[in-house]
C-alpha cells in the first residue's frame, strides 16, 4: 500500500516569500495579501484539496545583511513589507472546518504568559486547529528593532527557548486541572477554584507566578512545529516538536537531515516516528509536462537574483556582496540560521555549491527542491522522495499566487488520490487528532505531557 503523503501550504503574510521577483507577473495576486478576501479564498482552496494545514512563516526584522543595507530586500519585496500572521487565523478558521493553521512566533521577544494566552485564544477560536512553529529569530536587525544591543548567540537562543517552553507547558497543562470547568448555570459556578492552581517558575531567563487566566483550549498545548537544523536546533526539535520542517536542496541532503532527526528523537526517549517530517518543496504542475516546463522557464526569467542574494545573506548571516559568484559556499558557524548554510555546504558532500549556484537555486522555492511536470510526473517524484528519504509530507511553497495552489488542487491531488497516496476526506477532531489520531492533548513521553 502506498505511503500517505501530507501537504501543508507554506506562505508568509507578505508580497514575496520564496520566489523573489514573481510578484511582478500580470496574473500574480500576491500584492492582495492586505485583503481579507485573499486569505479566505486561499483557505477554501486548500481545504478543497484536503491540505492538512496552512503553515505561516514569519521573521522579525528585515534582510539587511547583503551589502550591509536593506535596499536589495526593499527593492525586490524580499520578505518585506511583512505583516503579523497571527490575525489571519481567525479569518480563515471561520471560513473552513478542517484546515489546520501553523503560525510562526518567535520566543526571542515575547513573554511566555502573553504568548501562551494568545495561542490558547487562537486554539479556542479555531476549534483546536492551531499549531505553533517555535523559532528563536536569527536577524540582527530584529534584535536591534526590539531594543536589544545584539542578537543572542545561536545556542543560547535555544537554551532560552527550552525554558520558555517549560513556562508555557506549566500554564497550558498544569494550571487548570481536568474537571475545573463546571459551567453550572443552576448553581452559578463556572469554574471550580479547587481545581485551578497557580504555577511557579523561577529560572535563568524567566519568572512567572500565578493562575493562567484562560480556560483550557481544545488541544491545551497547540500542535508544536520546529525547523531547527543545527546540532542544537535538532536537539530542541527532538525534545519538543511534533512536526518538523526540513529544508534541503538535494535528495541526499534531505535523507541525511531526516535520518538525523529520527536518531535525535530516539536519543530524546521518543519513538523515531513520533514526529512528522515535512520537507520544503515547490511544485509547478500543469495539464501537460510541456506547459509546466514553459511556466518554469517563465518563472526563471522573471526571478530576482538580487532578491535571492538578500534572502540568502540574511538566512546565513554572511554578506554575499563580499564574494565572487564562482566562490565556493563553505560552511562557517554564525549566529544566524546555521541550517540554511549547512544545507548548501554540509548535508550533501556529493554536491559543491558556488555562490551563484546557491543564489540561482534560491530564486524559486528557497532552500527546497523544485519539481516540475504533469500530474503523473510530479506524483512519481513526490512518492519517490517520501520512500527514499523517510519523510511524511511537504510544506509546499508558492511561486505564483494563487495559481500554484489552484494547480496543485486541480491536477496533483486527484492523481495522488487515484494512487491511494493521499486522503480523500479529513479525520475528525483537533489538528493533533487529525495528524496522529491518539487524543487532543500531548501524550507521554512528550515532555509537555508531564506538566499536566
Amino acid at each position: 500500500m502506498p505511503r500517505q503523503i501530507r501537504f501543508n501550504a507554506f506562505m508568509m503574510n507578505c508580497v514575496g516569500h520564496l520566489a523573489p521577483g514573481q510578484w511582478t507577473a500580470p496574473a500574480d495576486d500576491s500584492v492582495g495579501y492586505l485583503d481579507t478576501r485573499y486569505w479566505v479564498e486561499l483557505a477554501k482552496v486548500l481545504e478543497e484539496g484536503f491540505f492538512d494545514g496552512l503553515f505561516l512563516g514569519d521573521v522579525t526584522g528585515i534582510y539587511d545583511v547583503y551589502g550591509d543595507s536593506p535596499a536589495a530586500a526593499l527593492r525586490t519585496a524580499a520578505q518585506v513589507p511583512m505583516n503579523d500572521p497571527v490575525p489571519l487565523i481567525p479569518l480563515m478558521a471561520h471560513a473552513t472546518k478542517h484546515l489546520g493553521f501553523g503560525v510562526t512566533v518567535s520566543v526571542a521577544y515575547e513573554a511566555p504568559y502573553l504568548l501562551a494566552r494568545r495561542f490558547t485564544t487562537l486554539d479556542q477560536l479555531s476549534r483546536g486547529r492551531v499549531a505553533w512553529n517555535v523559532v528563536t529569530s536569527y536577524l540582527q536587525s530584529g534584535a536591534l528593532s526590539l531594543g536589544q544591543t545584539e542578537l543572542r548567540a545561536h545556542d543560547e537562543r535555544y537554551d532560552r527557548a527550552d525554558e520558555f517552553l517549560e513556562v508555557c507547558y506549566k500554564l497550558w497543562e498544569g494550571s487548570w486541572q481536568e474537571g475545573a470547568l463546571r459551567r453550572d448555570a443552576e448553581r452559578g459556578i463556572y469554574a471550580d477554584p479547587a481545581r485551578v492552581r497557580k504555577i511557579t517558575h523561577k529560572g535563568r531567563y524567566f519568572e512567572s507566578e500565578g493562575i493562567f487566566q484562560c480556560e483550557p483550549s481544545p488541544q491545551r498545548t497547540p500542535l508544536l512545529f520546529q525547523a531547527g537544523g543545527s546540532t542544537r536546533g535538532t536537539a530542541f526539535a527532538a525534545k519538543h516538536a511534533e512536526c518538523i520542517f526540513l529544508g534541503a536542496p538535494t535528495r541526499n541532503g534531505l535523507r541525511k537531515s531526516a535520518q538525523s532527526i529520527r536518531t535525535a528523537l530516539t536519543e530524546a526517549g521518543r519513538a523515531p516516528d513520533s514526529a512528522l517530517l515535512f520537507a520544503m518543496l515547490t511544485v509547478i504542475v500543469d495539464e501537460t509536462a510541456e506547459r509546466a516546463q514553459a511556466r518554469y522557464a517563465a518563472y526563471q526569467a522573471r526571478a530576482s537574483y538580487e532578491g535571492a542574494l538578500a534572502l540568502l545573506s540574511g538566512w546565513t548571516g554572511i554578506d554575499l556582496s563580499r564574494y565572487r559568484p564562482d566562490d565556493t559556499l563553505a560552511y562557517v558557524d554564525t549566529d544566524a540560521g546555521q541550517s540554511a548554510l549547512a544545507s548548501f555546504s554540509k548535508l550533501d558532500p556529493e554536491r559543491v555549491w558556488t555562490v551563484r549556484d546557491a543564489v540561482e537555486f534560491v530564486t524559486i522555492g528557497g532552500r527546497g527542491a523544485v519539481v516540475v511536470g504533469d500530474a503523473a510526473q510530479v506524483a512519481d517524484e513526490l512518492q519517490a522522495l517520501v520512500e527514499e528519504t523517510d519523510i511524511d509530507g511537504f510544506n509546499l511553497a508558492w511561486v505564483e499566487s494563487p495559481r500554484t495552489f489552484h494547480d496543485i488542487v486541480q491536477y496533483l491531488v486527484p492523481e495522488l488520490q487515484r494512487r491511494g497516496a493521499y486522503k480523500t476526506e479529513y479525520a475528525e477532531g483537533t489538528l493533533r487528532e487529525k495528524l496522529f489520531g491518539n487524543g487532543a492533548y500531548l501524550q507521554a513521553p512528550h515532555v509537555g505531557a508531564s506538566y499536566r
